[in-house]
């Protein structure tokens, strides 16, 4: 049994997500991030830097925090969605590390300057959101040449997905990407990507473009 940190943010129904794909048993905690459950004893115990998703593995008495590093380690443990060493493994790593150094940190700032403080900082919302349609571009024109981003269905796919489920958070139309937006309409259709992504719980449908 895996038990599961987690509230309903991109990082954490990246893991949610995975524990879907590779059908591993697991129970849920829900850190309620916007209560402050995050900064707990318990919890910091567990994710040292107080952040979602972080996973305690009962089969190993490992505990692991960051979201890159849980996928990696559950694809090992399950032998599934991760190649095995070579080039396949390695480009299935270079878009993870595009993700967590690139999609998510982007995304995630224009959540901040656009979504919840519009008018704080034009500079910023302007610098974000500039960025924000480049990242969108690099997935576009790698979709348009590969199905998923590394080949097969992978923990890079996992990892990039959610982040793009809040493409109208980013204030973006999925129509000006088609190759994205295919992508993200055949992982949307997955059942464990909706099992998935209604973790710790409910609250509203896939959006859809």
């Amino acid at each position: 049994m895996i038990d599961l940190y987690t509230w309903n943010t991109p990082n954490g129904r990246k893991a949610s997500i995975m524990l879907e794909e590779v059908e591993l048993p697991y129970r849920v905690v829900a850190i309620d991030i916007t209560k402050g459950d995050q900064f707990s004893a318990e919890f910091s115990s567990i994710s040292p830097n107080h952040k979602i998703p972080a996973i305690v593995d009962h089969d190993t008495h490992m505990s692991l925090m960051e979201s890159g590093a849980i996928l990696m380690y559950l694809a090992e443990k399950t032998g599934r969605l991760l190649p095995e060493r070579g080039e396949s493994y390695w480009r299935v790593i270079e878009w993870l590390m595009f993700q967590m150094g690139g999609v998510g940190p982007i995304l995630g700032q224009t959540h901040h300057f656009v979504k919840f403080n519009p008018g704080k900082s034009d500079y910023a919302a302007q610098r974000f959101l500039t960025e924000n349609r480049r990242v969108y571009e690099v997935l576009n024109r790698r979709l348009e040449e590969h199905h998923y981003l590394a080949g097969d269905y992978s923990i890079a796919d996992i990892a990039t997905w959610p982040w793009i489920s809040r493409f109208e958070w980013q204030t973006m139309d999925l129509s000006a990407y088609p190759h994205l937006r295919r992508w993200y309409l055949e992982i949307a259709d997955r059942p464990a990507v909706q099992s998935g992504f209604h973790v710790p719980d409910k609250v509203q449908e896939i959006p859809m473009p």
